[in-house]
This record gives structure tokens, sequence and C-alpha cells, in this order.
């Protein structure tokens, strides 16, 4: 949250944050986060079917049992915080992409508009 909050707003930490995000795209890096991305993606999907797994069992008998109450609000903070991670992991790639296509029409831009001057 405090990095894409550090995208957002021009300052010191966002150039370094750009930078290094810049490294992390080169390489192995985008097939490293593809690979953990669709790895939580499954985890979250097993966790959310479990959950209405569990659901379909309490409809059928009536109620939940204690166990399935702690079981089932475990996995809906675990997919909870698994579908959180995946958005801001979305979010600062977003950003990141948005940033650089910003500095590159900038860069575009203003030769064209000093020489009109």
């Amino acid at each position: 949250m405090a990095l894409i909050l550090a995208l957002l707003f021009e300052s010191p930490l966002r150039k370094l944050l750009i930078l290094g995000l810049d490294k992390l795209k080169q390489g192995r890096g985008p097939l490293v986060a593809k690979t953990v991305g669709a790895t939580v993606l499954v985890v979250l999907s097993s966790a959310v079917y479990n959950v209405v797994e569990i659901h379909k069992r309490s409809r059928e008998s009536g109620a939940l049992t204690p166990t399935e109450e702690v079981l089932m609000a475990d996995l809906l903070l675990e997919a909870s915080l698994m579908a959180f991670s995946l958005f801001l992991a979305v979010m600062m790639d977003r950003l990141h992409s948005y940033i650089k296509w910003k500095q590159i029409l900038e860069e575009v831009i203003n030769p064209n508009k000093q020489h009109n001057q």
C-alpha cells in the first residue's frame, strides 16, 4: 500500500521505486512474478471453493458446527489476504507502466514545444 502511495506522488522515493521496478522487470523477474501470481491465484481459488463447499454443507445440515465456523473464518481471511495481495501487485504494475509511458510521452512532447518557441 505504501509503495502505491509513493508511486502516486512525485518525490525522490518515486524515482528510486521506478528504478527498482525497472530492474525487477528485466531478466527472469517477469517470469517469476507470473509464476508466483498464478500460484497465489490457484490457492485463492481453492480457498474460495472450500468456503463454498462448507457453505453448501451448512445449508444442507441447517447449522455450522464450531469446527466449520473456525475453518470458514480462517479460509475467508486467507482468501481475502491473497486477493488483496494480488490486487496490490496488479496496481503497482499498472502504475509503473503508466508512469513509464508518461515519462516517454513527456520526452517526446517537450522537444517539440521548445522547437516551436
